[in-house]
């Protein structure tokens, strides 16, 4: 993974402006309690230049009459920090992650002599990240305007958005690992999918299937709906009784996805309890249904479709299958049929986010073409309460010159294997 921390920062340092001081920062714990932090993730922009996933850590890359230079300042050793809060790696270890030369390792207390002495030096136009949540880069920004003009402080969002919109071979490869990681713990929980089980045992389970896998951390809270919760799209807090009790017929949604080296995967899968009672069993009709409209989108993803139009061509499908079996009437609008029963978009990007850059990229991103490189989660889902069935299946693709190649296990039509448990 060195190789490809190494290779963002060239690429970065090559795309920024010359005489700039573009400052990055790993950002810093978000309090829960009085005493206690949630769990520590990383700006996403920091990790992608340095595979680094440690807080209140700072890159700063100049460039100079074409020249580029880099400085990371961290913490050093400290025997009191360290009894309290866990070990922190020597320079020679940060340096073997991210590729980043020991000699141009700094202790973190350098951090604000050398950050304004770069700001104040008009020579230099200092760069921030305008997209990250963190509270480190908006507070030097804000000290950097005391010094400097707006005019004369760039934004390097943009760079890094185009850049992780296009993924690289290894990239690709992480992402396909944090599929398969979560695809083999949905197969691990699909012994344990029969009448009586609660949505909370299985979530339990896969999620511990996840871990052991080597998934610390997820990509999303984990979904596992029984039934008739899985009209609630992001049924995330499992439950115990009731309509989280499994029974003969119903059907279990399945959504989640494991974080392997930054990268996420995004799966979705559903399990058909019990065989049913009725020849005219909706599970199966609808899986019909989701079957063609997965086949579609592997067919048709490409370079220069967009996201809006990959969503009409699903919802013009299922129209059809609406108007065949009842649900709406001939001559009725398909978008007011896809409100109904098509209830979210059909694909996403993915990548060290599970909706990746969704808060940096233009408004109008939907309507914007696809590009070779670009990673999706695809998951067309049809709900019908009419029914009482609605479910999705979702896999992970990457776009190619041509096309799109899988990076799950699903083929390109129906779902890896109609399960019944």
């Amino acid at each position: 993974m060195v190789e490809l921390f190494t290779d963002n920062r060239n690429r970065f340092a090559g795309r920024l402006p010359d005489n700039t001081a573009a400052f990055i920062y790993a950002g810093e714990p978000k309090q829960m309690s009085q005493d206690d932090d949630y769990h520590f993730l990383v700006d996403r922009n920091f990790y992608y230049l340095t595979g680094l996933e440690l807080p209140g850590l700072a890159l700063i890359i100049v460039k100079r009459d074409g020249a580029c230079s880099e400085k990371l300042f961290a913490f050093p050793h400290d025997e009191h920090e360290e009894r309290w809060h866990g070990k922190r790696p020597d320079f020679e270890e940060l340096s073997a992650v991210s590729g980043i030369d020991v000699s141009d390792i700094k202790v973190i207390d350098e951090l604000e002599e050398d950050a304004y002495g770069l700001m104040k030096d008009p020579s230099l136009r200092p760069a921030f990240d305008g997209s990250s949540i963190m509270n480190a880069p908006r507070k030097m920004r804000s000290q950097a305007c005391s010094i400097r003009t707006n005019d004369d402080i760039l934004d390097i969002k943009d760079i890094l958005t185009d850049m992780r919109l296009h993924k690289s071979d290894l990239e690709a490869d992480m992402i396909r690992k944090a599929a398969a990681v979560t695809e083999e713990a949905v197969e691990a929980v699909r012994e344990m999918i029969t009448p009586g089980v609660t949505e909370f045992d299985i979530h339990a389970r896969l999620e511990y299937e996840m871990r052991r896998r080597g998934s610390e951390i997820f990509a999303f809270a984990t979904i596992v709906s029984s039934g008739r919760n899985a009209f609630y799209l992001h049924h995330d807090i499992p439950g115990r009784d009731g309509d989280a009790v499994v029974t003969d017929g119903s059907f279990v949604q399945i959504d989640a996805g494991a974080r392997i080296n930054g990268y996420c995967g995004d799966i979705s899968r559903v399990f058909f309890v019990g065989y049913g009672n009725d020849d005219d069993d909706k599970r199966i009709v609808l899986l019909d249904l989701i079957s063609d409209l997965r086949r579609a989108c592997f067919e048709n993803i490409r370079p220069g479709l967009t996201f809006n139009g990959l969503n009409k061509m699903m919802h013009e499908i299922t129209f059809e299958f609406l108007k065949e079996h009842g649900l709406v009437q001939d001559g009725g609008e398909v978008s007011v049929a896809a409100h109904k029963y098509y209830w979210h978009n059909t694909s996403h990007h993915l990548g060290l986010d599970v909706h990746d850059l969704a808060n940096s990229l233009p408004k109008n991103y939907r309507d914007l073409p696809f590009e070779a490189g670009y990673c999706l989660a695809v998951e067309p889902g049809v709900y019908i309460p009419e029914w009482g069935v609605g479910f999705r299946i979702e896999d992970d693709v990457r776009i190619t010159e041509d096309g799109c190649e899988l990076l799950s296990s699903g083929n390109r039509g129906d779902i890896p294997e109609v399960v019944f448990c």
